[in-house]
């Protein structure tokens, strides 16, 4: 495997090092979920600016490397998780309070970079406009009929010229897949390490399908060489001069 892939990027070692003050399990998690996800490269699928909000965002370590990577990005994290959007929020007080060197040298000022927590009810989406609403590893906790009336209502609320970036796993190849349904497994359901009783892995082509009917022109790519999870990546981008549409026949799942 590519270990210089998986080395964290000057913001990659700045958001990991928001978390120095958190517990030890807190800080173990992050690391893992570095070494073990393409951040850096669903960052860059982000816009270079604007208001960004990732959906299911967890300890908040992508949201972090995300605004880390762009100082003309606001992000805004949220997530069903308490404990986890306190732990984030942590990390945010820390980027905002005077970080260490690493994050500095990422391009940011003392004060910090845009970037909030809040806890939010699970399903929903915060109000827009948006210039891209980001799904990090979050959508196969849901049944696929969740997930795409999910999608349909971040869509919804994205600006014109505005994109979702969906980061899940790949139903390809089946070893990649078996590994990662028993991983999941075992942190769905037995060590409860992420908030959920089941998951639904739904195949990219299908995914794709679901995004072209919201009228968003989408580009697929796979993420996992080198790697033992199939990443795959989806982003999904609306017109850049679409109208707002929110009405129930635009939030209602189209066949495809």
């Amino acid at each position: 495997m590519n270990r210089a892939r998986r080395r964290p990027t000057e913001a990659g070692r700045a958001a990991l090092a928001l978390y120095a003050g958190s517990p030890l399990t807190v800080r173990a998690h992050v690391h893992v979920r570095w070494w073990s996800a393409p951040f850096a490269q669903v960052a860059a699928a982000l816009p270079p600016s604007g208001r960004i909000l990732e959906i299911g965002c967890g300890h908040g370590l992508f949201a972090a490397c995300a605004a880390l990577s762009e100082p003309g990005r606001t992000l805004v994290g949220v997530d069903i998780d308490a404990d986890k959007i306190t732990q984030a929020q942590a990390a945010a007080s820390r980027a905002s309070a005077g970080w260490p060197a690493e994050a500095r040298g990422a391009g940011q000022s003392r004060s910090g970079p845009r970037l909030t927590f809040e806890v939010a009810e699970s399903g929903t989406v915060p109000p827009g406009p948006w210039d891209a609403v980001a799904f990090v590893d979050m959508l196969y906790l849901l049944p696929a009929i969740e997930q795409r009336r999910l999608l349909t209502e971040a869509a919804a609320e994205l600006a014109p010229g505005g994109c979702l970036v969906v980061k899940e796993m790949g139903t390809h190849p089946r070893w990649k897949c078996r590994w990662n349904t028993w991983q999941e497994t075992l942190s769905v359901r037995v060590l409860r390490i992420t908030a959920g009783s089941s998951f639904d892995f739904v195949a990219p082509a299908v995914m794709v399908g679901w995004l072209h009917g919201l009228g968003l022109t989408t580009t697929t790519q796979r993420l996992d060489r080198g790697r033992l999870h199939p990443h795959h990546l989806l982003v999904g981008k609306r017109g850049p001069r679409d109208a707002d549409q929110r009405g129930s026949d635009d939030r209602a799942p189209r066949s495809t």
